[in-house]
């Protein structure tokens, strides 16, 4: 195989099949990339055994063919590189030359026979949405996702689409996190939960916001195709938890907080609470909430925050890092914080819509 290809493109394509890429597996392929050249486009994939991405580009193929390279170390190399062309030359040997002017990379390749392809998808239902609006939806919620691969349900993003509403939720069993787009015609009946590393490069592909992107489902997997990018992932297998039952019915205490302020003394309180297990303490007094964090070696903070409350004389304590998360998924000024007491959850959401966005979060013990 012999190509000439400009770099930008070629950065572009390895950083996106990357994502795919495994960094800690036994088998050996798939810590490797792809790289096909046919015609007058360059092909390059990248897998872990669950997930594909894809990306085509056009370039010069002189001799065309297939090699397989280190994921990262090709990354790694076309990032230093600066823009022009690149030459990518399979040698005798096995091994690959790749040239800018003076500069010269030689890598070690492998067979590309072995490489698994992206398997076929859809079939049995379908999204479409902006990508925008799918972008939004998905930063509001991932943040919740659990990193605890034992609980492995819970570390995708679960939606549903009954034909009206499409609902994400994501849970790591501390906070929930609830997204619903109100919206008829956008797909068939879905229930489905998407990997974390599969939305990441969904939300990356280069789709701009105001087109529309179509999710296909089938055969227990999930695949987006935006012209010259693919991206294709196993579902999480599993029954998703019923997380209604965690939303509480009712509320009998109200705060209504500018998100910024609360935001901003949050982030101060978290210098000394991160000490402490991220523990930060919030009273009602009248209209203020007092805030306090501690730790044991370096001392105690105090914050006062204007509020409008409802019955708002309760003290409680949340883990000041999962507050801040729920806040950055608030596009409006104002949050409403509603609460019962302080051992039951409490419920963030934009003071000024009631049903798209929410977050649960469960409260720490005061001591």
């Amino acid at each position: 195989m012999k190509l000439v290809c400009p770099r930008k493109e070629f950065f572009e394509a390895v950083s996106a099949a990357t994502a795919a890429a495994s960094v800690r597996t036994s088998v050996n392929i798939l810590q490797y990339l792809k790289i096909e050249g046919s015609d007058a486009s360059v092909r390059v994939v990248g897998c872990d055994g669950e997930m594909w991405v894809e990306r085509e580009f056009a370039a010069f193929v002189a001799e065309p063919g297939a090699i397989c390279l280190q994921a990262k170390l090709l990354q790694d190399i076309a990032h230093q590189m600066p823009d022009g062309d690149l030459e990518l030359t399979t040698l005798e040997n096995g091994s690959v030359l790749l040239q800018q002017g003076a500069a010269e990379y030689r890598m070690m390749s492998l067979d590309s026979e072995d490489f698994p392809e992206p398997p076929p998808f859809g079939g049995e239902g379908e999204l479409r949405v902006p990508m925008g609006l799918l972008r939004k939806a998905v930063d509001s919620v991932i943040y919740a996702v659990t990193p605890e691969q034992h609980k492995a349900v819970l570390t995708g993003v679960l939606f549903s689409y009954n034909g009206r509403v499409l609902t994400l939720v994501a849970t790591d069993t501390h906070r929930l996190a609830v997204r619903k787009i109100d919206q008829e015609g956008i797909g068939s009946s879905i229930n489905a939960v998407v990997p974390e590393k599969a939305l990441r490069a969904i939300k990356a592909l280069p789709i701009p916001d105001d087109s529309d992107v179509e999710i296909r489902f089938g055969g227990g997997r999930l695949g987006v195709e935006s012209g010259s990018a693919t991206v294709v992932s196993q579902l999480l297998a599993g029954t998703y938890p019923n997380w209604e039952r965690v939303v509480p019915s009712e509320s009998t205490r109200t705060w209504m907080v500018e998100v910024d302020q609360l935001n901003e003394k949050v982030k101060r309180m978290m210098i000394l609470a991160r000490d402490n297990a991220n523990r930060v303490r919030f009273k009602g007094e009248g209209d203020q909430i007092l805030m306090a964090a501690r730790s044991e070696e370096k001392g105690e903070a105090k914050e006062e925050l204007l509020m409008i409350p409802s019955n708002g004389e309760v003290e409680i304590a949340f883990n000041g890092k999962y507050v801040i998360d729920a806040l950055a998924a608030i596009d409006g000024p104002g949050v409403r914080i509603e609460m019962t007491e302080s051992s039951r959850p409490a419920v963030f959401r934009p003071a000024d819509d009631e049903n798209g966005y929410f977050c649960v979060i469960m409260p720490m013990a005061l001591a």
